[in-house]
Formats: C-alpha cells, structure tokens, sequence
C-alpha cells in the first residue's frame, strides 16, 4: 500500500527550489502538501490584515500550481502540531518533510512533532530553505552571535557559498484519494466590508510565477542603477522582492545565485539580502525581539503617556510632514513603504512624537504585505536605537532635509500627498527642532541606565 508524503509548506509557498517538496517527490510516493492556518498555538502571532491579503492570493497560487503537475493541496486551520498529525493519520502517510522555521514558539512545535512523528516510525525531516546561513552556523570568535552587523556579513561570507538552487519538479503525484479541505475562501483572509484592498490588489500579483518575473526584471533593468537610486523613493529602483521573500515565493538562493551572475552592482543588493539574514539571526537567539528592547538599558527610556491623537495622524498620514506624510499614505494605499521612508516615518513617531516603537511595530505589522516575525520588529529597533548595530542615540532623521536630499523635485510627496504641492500646505503638528531635543534629553536617562 502507498504510504504518502505529507509537505507542510510553511513561508516558502513555491515548488522551485523548495527542499521539502524535492525529497517528498524523490521518496516516490504520492504527495500531499498541507498548510496550516495557525492561529491558535501558544506564541504564534496572527497575520495583519495586509499579511493576510496576501497570503490568500499566494495560496491560491500554489494551489493551482501543484494541480497542474498532478499534486493537491490540503488546508486546513487550528493548532499546527494537532492539525498535522490529523493529517498524517487521514492520510496514513509514512513521511513529513518540511523547511526550517527560526521563531522560538515556531521551533518547539517542529521539535515536537520531529520527535514523535519518528517515534510512531514516518520518516520526518527538515531543511534549510528561507536562510542562506543558518544561525547556529554563524559565530564570532568567542562562540556567540554577532551583534552588528558588518562583522557578523564579513563572517558569512567567509563560509561557503549557499547551494545552488534546486529544480522545480515537473510532476507532483497526488494520492488517489486525497484527506479533506477547507476552502480557502471560507478562511475570510480577504477584506470585504469595507474592501481597502483595491489598492494592493493594483499593485501587487502575488504566487511565484509573479515574483521570478520580478526577479528577472530588477536584475536585467534595475540593478546597474541600484546603487546610486535605491535611496530615491520615487525612482522605483528597488528589487520588490521582500513580499516575495517572505512568503517563500522565491528563496534567497534563488536570488544570490541569479545576482552573482548578473554581476554589476550586485554586492550592495547583496548585502541588503545579508543585512535579512542578520534580522533572523537576531531572532533565533532573542525571541522576544517585538516586544522586549534588545539593548535593555533602553528599558530606562522615559516614554511619556500616549497621545492616541498623535499616534492616529501619523496612522492615517496626517502629521503635516510631507514625507512622513506621502510615506503613511503610500503604505495604507499599497501595503509598502519605500525603506528610506520607512525609516523616516519610523524616526519621527519615535523621536519627534516620542511614541513607543512598538506601537509603530503593531502598525507596520498590520498593514504591510512583507512584515514578518524578525525584519520587522528588528528595523523598528534598530531605528529607535534599541536594536542591534545601533549608532548613537542621537541619530534621528529629519524629515525635511531628508525629502531635499532624496526626493529633491517632490515626485514622490506629489504622489502621495499632493496638498503639500500647493502654496498653503499644511503645517506640522509639532515643531521638529524641539521635538528632536526633548528626544535627546529623554535619551539622556538611557546614557544613565546601569549596562
């Protein structure tokens, strides 16, 4: 009798260069992929509502995807590890593959169903598959992690190259009969009263046939420039890649391999990839990265009361700031921000609302497509100054001089906040030089806090 191989596809929702799904096919029985909808696990963190959106229209991808090549896929929603083995038994499958996850809660439940799937007799195995260096194989000198980044990107590139990508399977064999699905559109992953998606759904195709084209596309006509542009938000010049990088509809091997034979400026690229990787590094040895300061002499920050007026208008774009402004408003519109403006909105609820990161955390978390578990908690750290590879507490990003120095002829404020273009645009609401130095004398307690 058949004994079937069960993929739980995780965050790499693609058949190219999918690890799990290659050992499945090459074990030459049939293949059941699975996704589970987690929402109720201890720890794990609910998608936002732009994650969400998302993750329907990649689902419905690779849905359709593995049905072209003679495969299914099964969903299923409930607690990950009880979810599983329901499948498994349904199934009477005789091995689960899947790719590796680096969040604590997300590891203790592989490490759980690993071992008692193997006790049972199935075949369980893991790889390595969203990381091109896995945390426990990059260390400094004495044996722990790296805390900045230039040294901890030095020591990765001194170990061997990442593998070569691996081939697409040309036919998936599904089983005869297959164990039951919930119909993705009973998950209410899409919006529908109101539906703000309009604008995600005019910007973005998610599924991997969408993001190898866009893969192509930045490194045949984007990267010779992406040096000199990346920091021009209305250049348009970057890859477009974190979404896709997030949900696994290209790997980062893919894209290592496919720049490194583009050449040209390819190392800058690169190390945008790198400085991903040291966001999941970070995470897998400081779990609590969303919620806990990761310098914790920052826990002596003096954040005052919150103004929920102020936190709303940075919110919903209506600082009086243009670039703060046009960036609040492209990312509600889009589901993304450009990173210069990213860290410039970031800075000025920070540093010039005095506003806990983590509040700003929450709200990037709920409407961008690419947030995820590490890279977003991560940047947001690393702006206030409470992350890793952080300058000193004084760097705070002006706003002002930073639309005249990257988007010198308003292209970008045009775009999303044209009010700002007439001659009675509106006037922020706070001052920005004395804002930035009550930051600095807030910050004055941190320079105080016991190491």
């Amino acid at each position: 009798m058949p004994s079937p191989s069960v993929v739980w596809f995780r965050d790499d929702l693609r058949l190219a260069d999918n690890p799990a799904l290659r050992a499945a096919v090459d074990r030459g029985q049939p293949v059941i992929g699975l996704y589970v909808l987690d929402e109720e696990s201890p720890g794990i963190r609910p998608l936002g509502g732009a994650a969400r959106w998302w993750l329907h229209g990649s689902l419905a991808s690779l849905r359709d995807r593995l049905a072209e090549r003679g495969g299914v896929l099964i969903l299923r929603r409930g607690p990950a590890e009880q979810v599983v083995r329901e499948v498994v038994t349904d199934a009477a499958a005789g091995a689960v593959f899947w790719n590796r996850r680096y969040g604590a809660e997300e590891r203790e439940i592989d490490t759980s169903l690993k071992s008692s799937l193997g006790e049972e007799g199935l075949v369980v195995q893991s790889f390595a598959a969203s990381v091109l260096f896995e945390p426990w194989t990059v260390r400094t000198g004495a044996g722990t992690h790296f805390s900045v980044f230039s040294p901890f990107w030095r020591a990765c590139l001194s170990l061997p190259s990442p593998r070569a990508p691996l081939p697409e399977p040309r036919a998936v064999d599904g089983p005869s009969a297959a164990p039951d699905s919930e119909d993705l559109d009973s998950w209410g992953l899409l919006p529908e009263h109101p539906d703000w998606a309009g604008g995600l759904r005019e910007r973005w195709e998610p599924g991997e046939p969408a993001a190898q084209r866009r893969l192509h596309e930045f490194l045949t006509e984007d990267l010779a420039g992406y040096g000199t542009a990346r920091d021009e938000p209305a250049a348009e010049s970057t890859s477009l890649l974190s979404p896709r990088l997030r949900w696994g509809e290209v790997s980062p091997y893919q894209v290592w391999h496919e720049a490194m034979k583009a050449g040209g400026d390819s190392g800058r690229f690169l190390s945008e990839l790198g400085w991903r990787e040291f966001a999941w590094h970070t995470l897998f040895h400081v779990p609590d990265l969303a919620t806990e300061n990761l310098r914790r002499e920052f826990d002596a920050f003096p954040w005052p009361r919150l103004s929920r007026s102020h936190l709303e208008a940075w919110q919903q774009g209506r600082t009086g700031v243009a670039l703060v402004d046009a960036g609040m408003r492209e990312l509600w519109q889009t589901g993304y921000m450009h990173n210069r403006v990213r860290m410039v909105t970031a800075s000025f609820l920070i540093k010039n609302l005095l506003i806990d990161w983590r509040r700003g955390e929450e709200w990037f978390w709920d409407t961008l497509v690419d947030a995820d578990a590490a890279n977003n908690p991560f940047n947001w750290q690393w702006v206030a100054g409470s992350g890793a590879d952080a300058a000193p507490y004084f760097r705070i990003f002006n706003p002002e001089l930073q639309a005249r120095k990257f988007d010198p002829d308003g292209l970008y404020i045009r775009r999303w906040a044209p009010e700002y273009a007439r001659d009675d645009p509106p006037e922020p609401m706070v001052d920005l030089k004395e804002t930035r130095n009550a930051a600095l004398a807030a910050y004055e307690h941190v320079k105080r806090a016991p190491r």
